[in-house]
This record gives C-alpha cells, structure tokens and sequence, in this order.
C-alpha cells in the first residue's frame, strides 16, 4: 500500500504545479466482499484523470462523479457503493472522499520516512453511511508527528476510524544487468517494489535501461551494501556467470533477505553450494537451505518474461507465508 500512496503523492506534486486541485478517495469499510479490500486510495485530479483504483475499474467513474462536490465545496464525504448487483462482488463498499493537499512538512516527513525504511500510520475518520462532513477525513502518524492530508483538518469526536499500518516499500536486489534482469526490474517495479540493480563497474548499462529502477549501481561484490538488507529485502542472483555468483554468495552468506533467490538448474546450484562449504567450512546449512535455487515457482516458464513471473510469483509466496494453489482449491476465502 505504501508505494500506491508514494505514486498518488508524486502525482499530487505534478499536479499542483499545474494549478490543479485533488480528492483522495479511500476505502475504509467493506460489507461482504470485494475485488479490492479497504485501505486502497486513488487521487482524482480536477480534470477528471485518476491515479490509482479502488476496484477493479467499475467503480471508478461514479467515484469520479461524487467527487465534483468535494472539488466544489472543499468538504469530505462518504459515498457507498453497492457491488451486490453491478460487480458481482457480492459487497458494500465505503468510500471516503475528502480534499488532499499535503503541506510542505507532510510532504518532507513522508520523504524522510521513505528514505529511512520506517513504517507510518493511517487514520480515517467517518461515519458509516452516504454523508458530507467537514470532520471527516485522515492523518498520518510519522513517528514523531501526526499530519492531517489537508491543512486545518481536526476529525470530529464519536466518528467510526479505520486505522492502517502501511509498511515500507518491498525491496528487490537484481544482481546482474542481462536481458532477464531487465525483464524482472519491468514486472517487480509495476507492482511497486524499489528495484536496485546490480551490475560490475565495466557494465555498459546505466538506469536508464532499467525503467522503473529505483537505482543502479556498478560495484564489485565487497561493495555490496550489506546494511540495507532487512526484512523487506528480496535479492536474485542472476549474473550469468559461475564465479560472479560464488562471490556474490560469500558476501551474502551471513545475511537474511526474506528471499534469496539463484539463477540456473540444479547442478549448478549444487556446484555453487559445495565450493562455497570449501571455501566457508563454518557456514550455516541453515542458509543454503534458505537460498531458492533455481529461482522461480515451477510455472513452465521458458522467455525472460515468464521467468519474471515465476520469481515474482515466488517471492510474493515466501513474502506474503503462503503454499502456492490453484485458488479454485482453496476453502477459504481469497484473500484468508
């Protein structure tokens, strides 16, 4: 959630330049079942243009409509919308549309809670039914402050609050600048993950054949930057190369990404696996066993393109603690 909140407040800046007034709508409450739960956002521009979804599109254009009010009288609102009988969701959802003008202190701590990899706080503040408020509408706990999304806004006593943690962005180490590289950067970056790529000093590439990347650095394996790897890391090894990736693995190998993935069959794997004990003896069996090797579910994936998904696929898998299944499999609803 917090790189859609990133995107619409990148927007909202580009906006403002053009002189153009914005409305967040989010959806804080849900009855019954939806293709999008609540916590998602989407900025609507004066002119009508959308950032972001709060469904799975049908539910976008009656959003936009209900927002002329908000851009008219500056005053938030709650709209409902019943997918029972037009989305075949089988759900309600509650809507909260209010004026978004994050002022300049917003705007600098939610950019010094980016670069410091720290969670924030949501609160939404509304009542359960079709109505314009002035009191209605959201903050954000920075930590050390707590900042409404327009100035003067203080929510009202006795209102319903929806409260969301949002975590930092997921991160995704790609280690390696061939074709396939680029191809996973495409996919992990449209859906909001901050890709850093990889590549040695004598690579020929830069950023700009990575679209969507949130970086590119040309190192050597030493300088990898071991400090930024947390528990929303994911790293691919997928170098091409034997030796680049034996050394990549004894930088790495006191380190704990929530995944680490390794490119090439198993063989290769095993070959890595034993020179990496000859030259480690102390290493932990624990972290060969955490390496995912070759990377990627087993999807039947042959281009570059499909082995994107498939290790996408996998990451979210280890990211999200679930055992992939067809869904028409599961019990339980989607999203249990």
């Amino acid at each position: 959630m917090t790189h859609e909140l990133k995107n619409i407040i990148k927007e909202y800046q580009q906006a403002t330049l053009k002189g153009q007034e914005c409305v967040l709508a989010t959806v804080v409450a849900l009855d019954g079942s939806s293709y999008r739960r609540p916590g998602v956002r989407m900025l609507i521009l004066q002119d009508g243009h959308m950032v972001g979804a709060v469904s799975g599109g049908c539910v976008e254009k009656e959003v936009v409509r209900q927002a002329q009010s908000v851009f008219n009288d500056h005053t938030a609102k709650i709209m409902t919308y019943d997918g029972r009988y037009r989305l075949g969701c089988e759900g309600v959802l509650y809507i909260l549309l209010e004026p978004f003008r994050p002022d300049l202190k917003y705007l600098e701590a939610f950019t010094g809670i980016l670069k410091q990899r720290r969670g924030i706080k949501v609160t939404s503040y509304f009542e359960k039914k079709e109505a314009s408020n002035k009191q209605f509408g959201s903050t954000i706990d920075f930590g050390d402050t707590v900042l409404p999304m327009h100035p003067n806004f203080e929510p009202g006593e006795g209102l319903e609050l929806f409260k969301q943690e949002m975590e930092p962005c997921f991160k995704l180490f790609i280690i390696g600048a061939e074709h396939d590289a680029v191809q996973l950067n495409a996919l992990a970056s449209q859906i909001g993950w901050e890709v850093t790529i990889i590549a040695p000093p004598a690579e020929e590439k830069n950023i700009l054949d990575f679209k969507g990347a949130h970086e590119f650095l040309g190192i050597v394996p030493e300088q990898f930057p071991i400090h930024s790897i947390d528990d929303r890391t994911a790293i691919v090894l997928m170098n091409h190369s034997y030796s680049k990736d034996l050394n990549y693995l004894m930088v790495l190998k006191e380190t704990q990404p929530i995944y680490l993935g390794l490119l090439g069959p198993h063989s290769r794997r095993e070959k890595l696996f034993n020179e990496l004990l000859e030259r480690s003896p102390e290493l932990s069996f624990e972290f060969l066993d955490s390496i995912h090797g070759p990377a990627g579910l087993n999807l039947g994936a042959e281009t570059p393109q499909e082995i994107a998904v498939a290790i996408i696929a996998e990451i979210l898998s280890v990211k999200r603690k679930q055992d992939p299944i067809p869904l028409k499999d599961k019990k339980t609803g989607i999203h249990d």
